[in-house]
């Protein structure tokens, strides 16, 4: 879900904090990074947070701050969602059987996987490399993904797109789409002879020591995250997606574990797969600055991946300068996501740069959005009070005339309508629902409901008062 974040973030105006200039770098010592992390808590406002720093094999500093639905407070045990985080792992288990010889990456799919055809041709020439570069053709736009979501297993998922197709050539467009990575899963499945989760288990969680991740709940239970709305935390169950056995997004881990996973993708923990496989993961295609689940950072050189859900947050890096491992989980999602501003700040920290101090986005958004909610209900009632006003300025003017005037206040409307369509369109295709826009983005959502309500309320006050209609008042309250 981090696309669309980012466009829900884009449309407001984001303000940054500058390093006050001669600062000192702090040092990259777990009190300072315990420093830094506890002021980032503090300005973000986030409920909880974990976070894990490793270096050569070591994890410098795993812990957590805040607390967590039920009042608990967060540790580096905590369990958290990582949402499309899973990606790399999912990539991992892919590269632990092709090293076995199970699976070839540059085969098609449809050879290795029993079950897997679709309603386009080009599908046949989709390779294992294809998914795990994001690389396949595959496209929300061209899958029904609402049907997906309804699938009771990788097996049924994979069956249901057999009426679906492609957006693009396979290996000609790079396009972030679920679909990549839990056929991926599915496919390990197949190739492996065992179940995702326990495939997972086996091969990758259990010889890395990540003894509280799994891809259940059922296995390891993470409690309720929040949503924001105008600046109040309300915990709410995470919608079900990416919950159980998907590939695309379903781990639930600690910081403690991430230790593990981070420096094994260094080359410096347990080794899962050879040091070229471990490389051929990370190195981006021609097409894009995407590898196998982890993606480069052009500003900064970082090797990442971001996970989004609806009441989780969370990234990793890893930095090819200085060796260095991060991951940041928060239990909370709003219209700013601060996990991956966190983890640039404990980056610039490692390179012996002053980090900035993040927080205030989110605060700033908000009140924003609440300003124009309360605008717009204020405007709504001055329009109804003034409605017969101003059908006595337009009595017997052209229908036509009359309609352009009621445009500008039912344009809010409008755009309610086409909300989940208009976000999905300007995502290049993303599936957006409204279940996930009550989420994350309820304050935006709030904010255009109630201007809509106002004006269709406008509206049809003026059109009585045009046709002659009566709008029935309140009697006022005696006064005391």
């Amino acid at each position: 879900m981090k696309p669309v974040k980012i466009l829900l973030i884009g449309l407001f105006a984001a303000m940054t904090l500058a390093v006050p200039a001669g600062a000192t770098a702090p040092a990259m010592t777990p009190a300072a990074i315990d420093t830094y992390l506890r002021d980032a808590l503090e300005s973000t406002g986030l409920p909880g947070m974990s976070v894990v720093v490793t270096h050569g094999g070591e994890v410098v500093h795993a812990a957590g701050y805040g607390h967590d639905s039920q009042g608990r407070a967060v540790t580096e045990n905590t369990p958290m969602r990582v949402a499309s985080v899973s990606k790399s792992f999912t990539a991992m288990a892919v590269m632990t059987l092709v090293e076995r010889g199970e699976i070839r990456l540059d085969e098609p799919v449809a050879v290795q996987l029993p079950g897997f055809k679709m309603d386009d041709p080009r599908a046949a020439r989709i390779t294992v490399r294809h998914l795990l570069n994001q690389t396949s053709g595959l496209s929300d736009t061209t899958v029904d993904v609402s049907e997906l979501e309804g699938a009771t297993s990788l097996a049924d998922y994979t069956a249901r797109l057999a009426d679906d197709g492609l957006r693009a050539d396979p290996g000609t467009r790079w396009e972030y789409c679920n679909v990549n990575y839990d056929l991926a899963a599915r496919l390990v499945e197949v190739a492996g002879g065992q179940n995702f989760g326990d495939y997972l288990r086996d091969r990758v969680f259990g010889p890395l020591g990540m003894k509280s991740s799994a891809v259940s709940e059922e296995v390891v239970k993470p409690a309720d995250g929040y949503n924001s709305v105008f600046g109040a935390w309300l915990a709410r169950p995470e919608l079900p997606a990416f919950l159980d056995g998907s590939g695309s997004g379903g781990v639930i881990t600690t910081a403690a574990d991430m230790g593990e996973w981070l420096n094994a993708q260094t080359g410096d923990g347990s080794p899962l797969i050879k040091r070229q496989s471990l490389e051929t993961m990370h190195a981006p295609t021609a097409i894009r600055d995407y590898g196998m689940g982890w993606g480069v950072d052009g500003d900064t050189g970082l090797l990442t991946h971001s996970g989004n859900l609806f009441t989780y947050n969370a990234v990793e890096a890893i930095s090819p300068k200085t060796g260095y491992g991060f991951a940041v989980m928060t239990n909370s999602a709003a219209l700013q996501d601060d996990t991956y501003v966190i983890m640039l700040g404990l980056a610039a920290m490692s390179e012996g740069r002053t980090p900035e101090q993040p927080g205030g986005d989110r605060q700033l958004f908000e009140l924003v959005l609440a300003v124009i909610a309360v605008v717009a209900a204020v405007l709504g009632a001055v329009g109804v009070l003034r409605a017969r006003r101003w059908a006595a300025k337009r009595a017997g003017k052209p229908r036509w005339r009359i309609g352009l005037r009621l445009v500008p206040v039912l344009a809010p409307a409008a755009v309610l309508a086409a909300y989940p369509d208009l976000i999905s369109f300007l995502m290049n295709g993303r599936t957006v629902t409204w279940a996930q826009l009550t989420y994350f983005a309820a304050p935006m959502s709030i904010t255009l409901l109630v201007a809509a309500l106002a004006g269709v309320l406008v509206a049809a006050v003026r059109i009585l008062r045009l046709s002659g209609g009566r709008v029935r008042e309140q009697p006022e309250s005696p006064r005391s």
